[in-house]
């Protein structure tokens, strides 16, 4: 197949092309920490770009900390999650969460209940859980996990362009992102349903107009995890561009998660209420104003 040499604008699009398709690939669990990815040959060939974008795409990654040995002659790895977190302290949201969603899935029929941004947190932290049910460590009778993210026709408050308010480049990458994230997330669901690894499996993804201040997570039904996402100054790059946008965004990945439980560690009945009021609430937003997703292809996610 012919190539032609691409512009800058559209080196950066195919090379965040690659990059989005290998990210969802780790994320889901598909691609496994000290696997292999496929040769530059075989991603020039699949995804029909020429070696450079490839190998930016794959430095992209190891920026990322998501892949290691990238440049030694042979394919890069998966890299550990350890890695990933590198820096993090040991009760970021990410990896307390994973610890929860470890003991929760260990359930003969497990509920998730997420309210978030973007669901980058969740992808990051259900990926050692994945890796379990795929080894036949945890076996789970039925899955069944209902996401609540922003709507992208929703005007939401964050992100925007710290020069120009009314920029809608902000917004639409945040759109991109939550896709990417949540397409990724029930992929990596899909998988073991597929697979036989779990009987029933249901997973739904909604859209809310609201602005996320904070994340929850209900597990089983007798937990509940929640954070508060930190409004920073970031430069991020702009779509299909070479330019750098100066926004006000909304970070979690760091965070911190607090526990309540009204499971048998209950400190007492603050924790049971929480856990009460959060399913509530929860349970009021996804009967009346949250709505099917739209994704942008045709593919389900249902």
């Amino acid at each position: 197949m012919s190539r032609d040499q691409p512009s800058a604008t559209s080196a950066r699009a195919e090379r965040d092309r690659v990059a989005d398709a290998l990210r969802a690939r780790i994320d889901s669990g598909e691609l496994r920490p000290g696997d292999s990815l496929p040769t530059q040959k075989a991603l020039m060939d699949e995804f029909a770009v020429e070696r450079g974008v490839v190998r930016k795409a794959l430095a992209l990654l190891k920026s990322e900390h998501r892949l290691a040995d990238v440049g030694r002659g042979s394919p890069p790895t998966v890299a550990e999650p350890t890695a990933r977190r590198a820096g993090a302290s040991s009760l970021t949201a990410d990896v307390e969460l994973a610890e929860r969603l470890d003991v929760a899935f260990q359930a003969t029929d497990v509920t998730l209940d997420v309210f978030g941004l973007t669901t980058e947190t969740l992808n990051s932290a259900i990926a050692p859980t994945l890796m379990a049910i795929r080894a036949g460590r945890i076996a789970p009778r039925s899955v069944t996990c209902r996401i609540m993210v922003p709507s992208p026709e929703a005007h939401l408050a964050l992100p925007f362009l710290i020069d120009d308010p009314a920029d809608p480049r902000p917004l639409q990458r945040l759109n991109r992102l939550i896709e990417l994230h949540t397409r990724a997330f029930a992929h990596g669901m899909q998988y073991l349903g597929e697979r036989g690894l779990v009987e029933e499996l249901s997973v739904e993804v909604r859209g809310v107009p609201l602005t996320p201040t904070t994340k929850l997570y209900v597990l089983n039904g007798n937990e509940a995890l929640t954070g508060f996402y930190e409004v920073v100054r970031n430069s991020v790059p702009a779509p299909f561009s070479e330019d750098h946008m100066d926004i006000y965004d909304v970070l979690g990945l760091n965070s911190h998660l607090f526990r309540y439980s009204a499971g048998s560690d209950s400190r007492g009945k603050s924790d049971v209420d929480f856990v009460e009021h959060s399913r509530t609430w929860f349970e009021s937003m996804w009967k009346t104003i949250a709505k099917p997703y739209p994704f942008t292809s045709q593919a389900s996610t249902a």
